[in-house]
C-alpha cells in the first residue's frame, strides 16, 4: 500500500468558524457529538449499576471500556465498509444500530451478562461507524482543513465528556442507571436524524466490495509498513493504559469519581484547545514525545496516596497529554492512500478503543489483588517505559514519511 504523496501535512489554515460553515463537516460535527454525550452517559450509569451490584473494580472497569474490546473484531472483519461506495447510508445504518442497542440497555432488570453482550455488540458497530465517519470527514473538508477538523472534534469529545459526566452524577441522584439510558437513547436518536439530513451520499470512491477479503487485505498491507507499525503502537498502547488507570477512579474514589472524570476530560480539551489549534504542524511533531510522557508522569503520584486535590490536578494535567494523538495521526493519514483512508483510521481508532479495554482489564485485574492505587501507578509506569524504548521507531516513521513524500 504505496503512500498518498498528496496527502502532505500543512499548518492549519481554517478555523473552526469557516469548517462549522460547511454543511455537511457541520452534520458530521453535531451528530458525533451527540454520540459522544450518549456514550459518556451510558458507560457512567453502566459503571455505577455494576458496581452497586457487584462492589467488583474488574467489573466496573470492564462495563465502563468492554466495548472497547468488540472494535478490534470489526477491524479485523468489516472495516473495508467504512470505504463503501456510500459512505452516508453505511453510516446511517450503524447509527440506527447504536440506538437500538442503547435503548436495549434501559430495560429494567436486564441481567448483567445480557448488558455485557450488548455492550460488545455496540462496541464491533461502533468501530465501523467511527471508520465510515472518519472517511467521510476527509471527503467533505480539504487536506488543509483536515487537522483543524479533527481538533474540533477532539476539543469537543473532550468538552461533552466533562458535561457528561458532571450531567451524569446530576442525574444519576434523581433517576436510576435505566433512566439515564434512556437519555442516551434519546441523544443518539437526535444525532442519528441530524447525520441522515445533513450530510450526503459521496459515491467518488472505486474500492472494491467491502468485505473479510477486502479488509484482510488492506490490513495486511497497513502492517507490513514498518512505520505505520510504530505510529500505531504509540497511538494504541500507551494511551489505552492510561484509560485504564481511568477506569479504576469509581473503585479509587466512588463519591469523587465523577469529578475525577471530568477533570481529566477537561485536561483532554485544554490540550487539544492549545496543542491541536495553535501549533502548526512541525511544532506538534516536536512535542509529540514530550506529551506522551505528560500522559502517563502524573499518574504515578498515586504511589503516595496524596489529598483528592492533588490526585484531580494530576488527572487534569496529564489528561492534556492525550493530545499526542494528533500529530501521530497526522503521520499515519500522510501514509495512507485515499482510497482506503477510512479503514486505516477505523483501524487506528478500534485498535485504541481496544487497547482502552485491555488497559481496563489489566488494571482492573491488578486493583482485584491489590490496590486501585497500585494498579493506577503500575500502568502508568508501563506506559512512561514503552514511550520511551519505542521513540527510536516513531522517529524512524517520520523520516521515512519525509523521504517518500520528497521522492
Amino acid at each position: 500500500m504505496p503512500p498518498d504523496t498528496s496527502a502532505h501535512i500543512a499548518p492549519p489554515t481554517t478555523g473552526y468558524r469557516a469548517l462549522l460553515q460547511n454543511r455537511e463537516f457541520a452534520g458530521l460535527y453535531a451528530g458525533f457529538t451527540l454520540t459522544v454525550a450518549a456514550s459518556t452517559l451510558s458507560g457512567f450509569a453502566l459503571g455505577t449499576l455494576v458496581d452497586h451490584q457487584t462492589k467488583s473494580p474488574f467489573l466496573t472497569a470492564i462495563s465502563m471500556y468492554g466495548a472497547t474490546f468488540a472494535t478490534v473484531l470489526g477491524a479485523l472483519t468489516l472495516m473495508s465498509a467504512a470505504d463503501a461506495s456510500r459512505p452516508r447510508r453505511t453510516l446511517v445504518a450503524l447509527q440506527w444500530v447504536s440506538l437500538v442497542g442503547i435503548a436495549a440497555q434501559a430495560t429494567p432488570g436486564l441481567p448483567l451478562s445480557v448488558r455485557f453482550g450488548l455492550l460488545l455488540v455496540l462496541g464491533l458497530f461502533q468501530s465501523l461507524a467511527t471508520g465510515a465517519r472518519m472517511g467521510l470527514l476527509a471527503e467533505v473538508v480539504p487536506v488543509s482543513a483536515y487537522v483543524p477538523a479533527r481538533s474540533l472534534m477532539n476539543v469537543t469529545s473532550g468538552g461533552m465528556s466533562v458535561l457528561g459526566y458532571a450531567i451524569g452524577a446530576v442525574l444519576l441522584r434523581y433517576l436510576s442507571p435505566q433512566g439515564v439510558f434512556v437519555v442516551a437513547a434519546a441523544l443518539t436518536g437526535v444525532g442519528l436524524v441530524v447525520v441522515a439530513t445533513a450530510t450526503r451520499e459521496h459515491s467518488i470512491r472505486t474500492t472494491p466490495r467491502p468485505g473479510l477479503r477486502q479488509t484482510w487485505t488492506t490490513n495486511v498491507a497497513l502492517f507490513s509498513h514498518p512505520g505505520r507499525r510504530a505510529l500505531l503502537l504509540n497511538l494504541w498502547v500507551p494511551n489505552g493504559l492510561i484509560v485504564g488507570c481511568e477506569a479504576l477512579f469509581i473503585s479509587y474514589a466512588p463519591d469523587q469519581a465523577g469529578a475525577l472524570l471530568a477533570a481529566g476530560s477537561a485536561g483532554m480539551l485544554l490540550g487539544d484547545l492549545s496543542v491541536g489549534r495553535l501549533l502548526t504542524a512541525d511544532q506538534r511533531r516536536r512535542c509529540a514525545f514530550a506529551l506522551r510522557l505528560l500522559l502517563a508522569a502524573p499518574y504515578l503520584l498515586f504511589t503516595l496516596h496524596p489529598p483528592l486535590l492533588v490526585v484531580t490536578a494530576a488527572v487534569f494535567i496529564a489528561s492534556a497529554g492525550f493530545v499526542a494523538t494528533l500529530p501521530l495521526q497526522e503521520r499515519l493519514l500522510a501514509l495512507t492512500p485515499d482510497a482506503v483512508r477510512g479503514q486505516v483510521q477505523g483501524v487506528e481508532s478500534a485498535g485504541r478503543m481496544t487497547w482502552q479495554g485491555i488497559g481496563a482489564a489489566i488494571a482492573g485485574g491488578i486493583a482485584q489483588h491489590h490496590s486501585p492505587a497500585t494498579a493506577i501507578a503500575v500502568l502508568a509506569a508501563i506506559s512512561v517505559a514503552i514511550t520511551v524504548f519505542s521513540r527510536p521507531f516513531v522517529v524512524r516513521a517520520h523520516v521515512v514519511r519525509v523521504e517518500k513524500v520528497s521522492a
